[in-house]
């Protein structure tokens, strides 16, 4: 496979850099386009635009509170990040494209948003802010900055999944996953798998797409049925289970996850079309089947 090419430098702001014919950000890009918009005309259109939006969904954070977004420098100073929104509902937004993701999560899956909200603000209080986050909250945080749902009814690719076993995955069951625009034509009825990205961090790394960027995978799986449900449909699925999982998951750590490079996925990167694209071992590795 040829040498990973080197990241491009990004414009000032990085808002001009979103490519929507991406996969990735295919999910985002009806709300994303017209925020795009307001974020290039300047940080305050931008914020107003992003609680325009917050009031007519009237969204709550982890405690109920009312969604909005505020100024990163309307933080108070020494305050917790997740404790702040978790207390006041404001959601402290930056003029840059961390956030702008960060802030398109809440209204694609708010139920998942809230609930690791709540966690997050629950262990705050329970533990307070020190040098380390802890195991669940470290979790918590590579969910939010860094997943993927990998939403499947077909066992067997679930099981490539977490055993590391790319070649049944991509290559051997690679007609098993809906292709990028089946959905809106009709054709990917007969798909078996499919993955949303949720972590705003891996969003942002995508802009500038590598071959070993890799997601943390959260399984969740789905009825054959959900391949036919409408995308709204889906979405609330989603949403629902893997809030409700998040909410009751005492254990949840590191391992919760497997990992997944996400240009492996079918459709999503023009060189994954030839098999010997996934034969990369620094990119597609063995994991822990070899320990």
């Amino acid at each position: 496979m040829p040498a990973r090419a080197p990241r491009r430098t990004l414009r000032a702001g990085g808002f001009a850099d979103i490519d929507w014919a991406r996969p990735w950000f295919g999910q985002h890009e009806a709300r994303g386009r017209r925020w795009q918009q307001a974020a290039l005309a300047g940080y305050a259109p931008y914020l107003a635009e992003l609680n325009a939006d917050a009031c007519v969904a009237a969204q709550r954070t982890g405690r109920g509170q009312p969604l909005s977004f505020i100024s990163q420098d309307d933080l108070p100073e020494g305050t917790a990040y997740e404790a702040h929104i978790a207390a006041t509902g404001c959601v402290p937004t930056r003029h840059n494209l961390h956030d702008f993701f960060n802030a398109l999560a809440w209204f694609a899956f708010p139920r998942i948003k809230a609930t690791l909200n709540a966690r997050q603000g629950a262990a705050i209080d329970a533990l307070g802010v020190g040098p380390t986050r802890g195991g669940v909250r470290d979790a918590l945080t590579l969910f939010d900055e860094n997943a993927v749902l990998y939403a499947s009814s077909d066992r067997a690719l679930v099981a490539a999944l977490r055993g590391f076993d790319w070649h049944t995955l991509f290559v051997a069951g690679r007609a098993r996953w809906e292709a990028p625009g089946a959905f809106a034509s009709g054709d990917g009825r007969t798909a078996r798998c499919e993955v949303r990205v949720f972590g705003h961090a891996l969003l942002e790394k995508l802009i500038a797409p590598y071959a070993a960027c890799t997601a943390h995978a959260w399984v969740v799986e789905v009825p054959e049925a959900y391949f036919t449900w409408s995308r709204a449909q889906r979405d609330a699925h989603l949403d629902e289970t893997v809030s409700a999982t998040l909410a009751a998951d005492a254990a949840l750590n590191g391992r919760s996850f497997a990992p997944l490079p996400v240009l492996g996925i079918p459709g999503w990167w023009p060189q994954n079309e030839d098999p010997a694209f996934y034969d990369d071992a620094t990119v597609f590795r063995r994991g822990r089947r070899a320990r």
